[in-house]
């Protein structure tokens, strides 16, 4: 297509259990599509990190207490979970070009209305809408990369992808914190907003549905069957426990950075993004692990297992942060854990990959933002009460033990993987 950097594709054989043939990118085309899916979910997550840096100056504002702001967080979640599975059939059904688009104008919409509230409930109510498009990032970011890579980069392009999480945890607090001191705290919504409204004629310009995706809707599976397969509720148990973890660390360590440390709000910006810098090593190191595992050779069960249960064990360090007296040595328990944590969800995502067809990558994503989210919704409510009543450690406490579940139950309810192991 000429005066377009449009996506070139090429047909590949696929497994009987995806459409008869899938459409795969030329050349260099699908990196241009990652790095886009790369930018919008750096965007995504400084939209989300906005409250959570904001956290000790709104709170004394909208004069909320530890208990209240994690209402505010949950609501967020709420409705992460409420648009999951409505996002993954909108990128299942119309294609990924316009159905993420979409997502991303809803979200920017509800981050730029948050500079005008003046409320803990006006608050509660746009992170809410907020949530409701956010979820579309990792369904149509994780069909996209179903569509445009071959498995053995896969895992890879996942890891990749989901580095932008890291990414905008990363440059969150120093941006938010700099925003905030020199335009004021409501310039923190606004900026992102833009960014993101930005950012979409740019996707629409360049990516372009594949015509058997266009098409998948043909093959298209009801909620009622997919909630009937095993792998479903496998890759559902996992996120349940493995995505509040990561969520913790997002939302409350500028809080428990400034409350239990006593950093000033100048210092949570300054040292507040160390431990995502960490994360961002450890979601391209957990792609690029399974990548190499893959090209040798070793079977999708094999893979999953050796990454998955290797890096839950060693979420086990953040047991100790809130028992380390030097602060420096705390931001290094945490650092490893979001490393270990993030190098989990490269592979927790691409197991969806590994379990479900095309025409259902969507909405098994959107399931699993379901699951996620409900968890998400019930982690910072017990979060507050905790903090306000007992301390951190009983929070860090869970956080370690939630990855090591989560992966356990993965492979114990998924009956696919459970049918690779037996024939091992």
């Amino acid at each position: 297509m000429k005066g377009r950097a449009a996506v070139e594709i090429e047909r590949v054989d696929t497994p009987a259990t995806a459409p008869a043939s899938v459409l795969r990118p030329r050349g260099r085309a699908r990196w241009t599509v990652l790095s886009l899916l790369l930018t919008i979910t750096i965007v995504n997550f400084i939209d989300r990190q906005t409250v959570s840096v904001l956290a000790p100056v709104l709170r004394q504002m909208l004069h909320l207490t530890n208990e209240q702001y994690g209402r505010i967080v949950a609501a967020f979640q709420f409705g992460m979970m409420t648009g999951e599975f409505p996002m993954g059939w909108l990128m299942d059904r119309w294609g990924v070009r316009l159905g993420l688009a979409a997502a991303v104008l809803w979200w920017s919409g509800a981050t730029a209305a948050q500079a005008a509230t003046r409320s803990g409930l006006q608050l509660g109510i746009t992170r809410f809408w907020m949530g409701t498009g956010e979820c579309g990032n990792y369904s149509g970011g994780l069909k996209s990369i179903f569509r445009l890579f071959a498995s053995e980069e896969r895992t890879l392009a996942i890891g990749i992808f989901n580095t932008g999480s890291m990414v905008g945890a990363t440059l969150a607090p120093p941006l938010i914190v700099y925003l905030a001191q020199r335009y004021g705290f409501r310039a923190v919504f606004l900026v992102p907003a833009s960014l993101g409204i930005l950012w979409v004629p740019l996707w629409v310009l360049v990516y372009r549905d594949p015509r058997a995706e266009q098409h998948a809707a043909v093959r298209s599976v009801s909620l009622a069957s997919l909630l009937r397969e095993s792998s479903a509720w496998a890759v559902m148990l996992c996120r349940f426990f493995i995505g509040p973890v990561m969520q913790f660390y997002w939302y409350w360590i500028p809080s428990y950075l400034y409350a239990a440390r006593h950093l000033t709000l100048a210092q949570v910006g300054y040292w507040g993004w160390i431990p995502f810098l960490l994360g961002d090593a450890g979601g391209i190191l957990g792609g690029w692990a399974a990548g190499v595992l893959t090209k040798r050779g070793f079977s999708a069960y094999t893979v999953r297992r050796v990454t998955m249960y290797s890096s839950a064990t060693l979420c086990l360090t953040s047991i100790a942060a809130p028992f380390l007296q030097n602060t420096a040595a705390a931001f290094l328990a945490i650092g490893i854990a979001v490393m270990a944590d993030n190098f989990l969800s490269a592979n927790m995502f691409a197991a969806i990959t590994d379990l479900f067809p095309d025409h259902a990558v969507g909405r098994a994503t959107g399931l699993t933002g379901v699951a996620g989210g409900f968890s998400g919704l019930l982690f910072p409510l017990l979060t507050g009460y905790l903090v306000d009543r007992v301390s951190y450690a009983p929070v860090f406490a869970m956080v370690a033990l939630m990855p090591l579940i989560g992966t356990s139950l993965l492979f114990i309810v998924g009956r696919q993987y459970r049918a690779a192991e037996r024939s091992r």
